[in-house]
């Protein structure tokens, strides 16, 4: 079932969002090569926990034991942080951090460079940025579900990427996944109607080769079968009267602080 969102409540999963915009303004500077992928994830659930009433969406859910998903260079989603796993440069490293304030959710990932990297795996980075763009600006009312995995589709496509199929995007809100799911390919004009209050977490997961992926024996981390480099961006979306409103951005007329999102 689909549950449609006041405007009140789209303000409150904005507010959970804005934490996580913060949060990814900080990671750059984080991604130092030697630190460990535990250490990233200890900085992030120290952020988070900093704003009254937040915690971290993802620590316990299913049973997954962190606050992030760190998914470096061949990994596409859901990297387990460890000790052991530190970062080096040329690496690529993709975060999905979820937070809960409020009883509300907002989801957000990104993929960041750990020093400098290639021409090809930057132009991977930009078209899926893109990809996600071309998503979010079909999420209208009286759009369909297929024309965000259309506008998707043609951007990675065309650009030769493989996109992921096993893993799709998602309704958001009360609960961190709801109803409907949002596949990163489609059909124009197919789907689901699109109305004023749904709430979606759009996350385009694209592969330098195959679209295909496995899970690793944790059961967690999904591979590119064939080892290539993949990346992943996502923001959670409220559509309205208005068009696409980006709820994992700063938030607009209201002070960011340690502390609190006013």
């Amino acid at each position: 079932m689909i549950h449609l969102k006041t405007p009140g409540e789209i303000d409150t999963i904005a507010r959970a969002g804005a934490i996580l915009a913060a949060l990814y303004a900080e990671l750059p500077d984080q991604l130092r090569p030697g630190r460990s992928t535990a250490e990233l994830d200890e900085f992030a659930e120290s952020f988070i926990r900093d704003y009254d009433g937040a915690e971290p969406a993802f620590k316990g859910l299913y049973g997954f034991p962190a606050t992030l998903c760190i998914s470096l260079n061949y990994e596409v989603v859901h990297g387990i942080p460890s000790p052991a796993r530190r970062l080096a440069v040329g690496d690529i490293v993709s975060v999905d951090c979820g937070v809960k304030r409020n009883g509300f959710f907002a989801d957000a990932a990104v993929t960041l460079p750990v020093g400098e990297i290639g021409e090809d795996v930057q132009r991977l980075l930009d078209i899926t940025q893109r990809a996600l763009e071309a998503g979010i600006a079909e999420a209208r009312p009286g759009k369909r579900l297929g024309d965000i995995g259309a506008a998707i589709q043609a951007e990675a496509e065309g650009a030769g990427y493989g996109i992921v199929r096993d893993l799709v995007g998602h309704g958001i809100g009360r609960q961190p996944h709801e109803d409907p799911q949002v596949p990163n390919y489609g059909q124009r004009g197919k789907g689901e109607l699109l109305r004023s209050g749904m709430v979606l977490a759009i996350e385009p997961m694209l592969n330098a080769g195959t679209a295909r992926v496995r899970t690793l024996p944790d059961r967690w981390t999904v591979v590119t079968a064939d080892r290539s480099v993949s990346a992943h961006f996502e923001h959670t979306v409220a559509i309205t009267a208005a068009g696409p409103r980006i709820l994992t951005q700063a938030y607009q007329g209201a002070v960011m602080t340690a502390g609190g999102v006013a």
